[in-house]
């Protein structure tokens, strides 16, 4: 039987782990993530498919199971893997993507890599996402093809099946083409998402952008700039954007670009902050504090995350307000986001060289000015820590959305907690409430934290009741109906 919907990702809907010498499928853990939620639209459809690849060292192996049969939680759903080889891997994502794309993206062109990109690789592997999607669809279903690095999906998909309506979403940002146009290959790839029906992103200035790439290399229609949402126009924020094209025609194809953030379950994060065990949790982290203030820092050990620009900042602090010294602890999270990947080398000893500073320059028998995890947190532990903290402090220099900062609000039913977010985070553009900071700029990165220390109880509440009722309006629901919207707003596929 062919689905209604197809959702295209480079990652598998569930978890593989080895159990008694067989690899056995589990659902993912928390509900509270992109997968789960992508899963759960195939509660909307008669039937649902997935497209990933997975990694073999024989694809031409016989044996190997293309499409299989999954029911969980979510349902009935086919899930088509395409088995790609190390290599594959490697030369698609690992390079072309993370190494090439990445940087771009995030607005680091001193980081872009175009020497290693084996272009044809890339190409190979959208093209097999392309046919699996065709293979899964039913006449006339929707493909939902998910970020960067399956941006040639789409045109190649349009060639095999032009009775289909494509959908493509952004999880990343989106840079101006001043930025973007530095991919020789950017008319491919502008071409290709052209042919969809729908190009989402989490927020207008990104939405913006693209309009902009797409006006400097094609000769497009651009519809009229209407006014953004007021709810994403937050006044001192870098990545406002008051007015954004929402249609454009190319060839005549219509083409609907779509702003609209990803949200958290809310009422599962509510839910989880509020059990006994996580409360007592809690309650013990403070102990552990000891009566210092406790600063949260929870990232990606990635070079848009800023980590080391933060942990500096941190050490300022230190050193110009003494009266500091042995009242604040900062526990700095940074999960390594893939150690084969050349283009993170250093960045983890860089970081773990300022904590060692930091702590041998400040720290004493009773105090540790800094704790490093360098291990992901498992989500029921994080929400203890959300409700321990004084101060979440989230700083990268360029961020897509940025789901901490809005899960830490989500803990915070009692009003508690002070919110220090970058203005370069997506999220920002509905966090207004939160205390914004610069990190390109050392003094609003320093007066940012002083100003959450020292915040009184009354702001706190104040701020984060804003923050919450924002987070629940636009919550991961709102964004599901805002993508099935855009789905059925079109009559005419071709």
């Amino acid at each position: 039987m062919s689905s209604d919907l197809v959702i295209v990702y480079h990652r598998q809907p569930y978890e593989e782990v080895e159990r008694d010498g067989e690899i056995v499928r589990i659902e993912n853990k928390s509900p509270n993530g992109i997968v789960p939620t992508l899963k759960g639209f195939f509660g909307r459809v008669d039937k649902g498919a997935w497209v990933a690849w997975k990694l073999s060292e024989t694809p031409s192996n016989p044996d190997f199971e293309r499409v299989i049969e999954i029911e969980d939680s979510y349902g009935k759903y086919s899930v088509s893997r395409l088995p790609l080889t190390e290599a594959q891997v490697k030369s698609f994502y690992h390079v072309t993507s993370k190494e090439a794309f990445w940087p771009i993206l995030h607005s680091f062109k001193e980081k872009y890599d175009y020497d290693p990109v084996d272009w044809p690789t890339f190409r190979e592997v959208n093209w097999a996402f392309a046919e699996a999607a065709a293979n899964e669809a039913a006449q006339g279903a929707v493909v939902w093809v998910h970020d960067y690095n399956l941006w040639l999906v789409p045109g190649y998909l349009r060639k095999l099946r032009p009775d289909l309506r494509i959908s493509f979403f952004h999880h990343t940002p989106f840079p101006s083409a001043d930025m973007f146009n530095v991919l020789p290959w950017r008319r491919e790839i502008v071409e290709s998402l052209l042919a969809c029906d729908v190009v989402g992103f989490h927020i207008p200035r990104y939405a913006a952008n693209f309009v902009g790439v797409a006006e400097s290399l094609f000769d497009i229609e651009t519809g009229p700039r209407e006014p953004v949402n007021p709810d994403f126009v937050k006044e001192g924020v870098a990545l406002n954007e008051r007015r954004v094209a929402e249609v454009l025609t190319f060839r005549d194809h219509k083409v609907r670009v779509l702003a609209s953030p990803v949200g958290v379950d809310m009422d599962f994060i509510e839910e989880k902050a509020a059990l006994e065990d996580t409360q007592i949790r809690a309650r013990e982290i403070r102990s552990e504090a000891a009566g210092s203030q406790f600063v949260l820092s929870v990232g990606r050990t990635d070079y848009t995350k800023g980590g080391t620009d933060q942990l500096m900042s941190f050490e300022r602090v230190l050193d110009e307000h003494p009266e500091l010294h042995g009242k604040v602890r900062l526990m700095h999270v940074s999960v390594s986001a893939n150690r084969n990947m050349t283009v993170y080398e250093g960045i983890q000893n860089e970081i773990e060289a300022t904590v060692g500073r930091i702590n041998g320059r400040f720290g004493s028998f009773d105090w540790t000015p800094v704790t490093l995890m360098s291990r992901a947190i498992p989500f029921d532990d994080l929400v203890s820590y959300y409700r321990a903290a004084d101060v979440c402090w989230i700083t990268p220099l360029a961020d897509g959305m940025n789901l901490v900062a809005k899960e830490f609000a989500a803990c915070r039913s009692d009003l508690r907690g002070a919110l220090v977010l970058s203005e370069y985070a997506g999220a920002a553009v509905e966090m207004g409430s939160a205390i914004l900071a610069n990190p390109f700029s050392h003094k609003s990165m320093d007066k940012a934290l002083l100003q959450a220390l020292h915040m009184p109880e009354n702001e706190q509440e104040d701020r984060m009741r804003h923050m919450r009722d924002t987070i629940r309006k636009y919550d991961i629901s709102a964004w599901a109906e805002d993508q099935m919207a855009g789905f059925a707003g079109f009559d005419d596929p071709a």
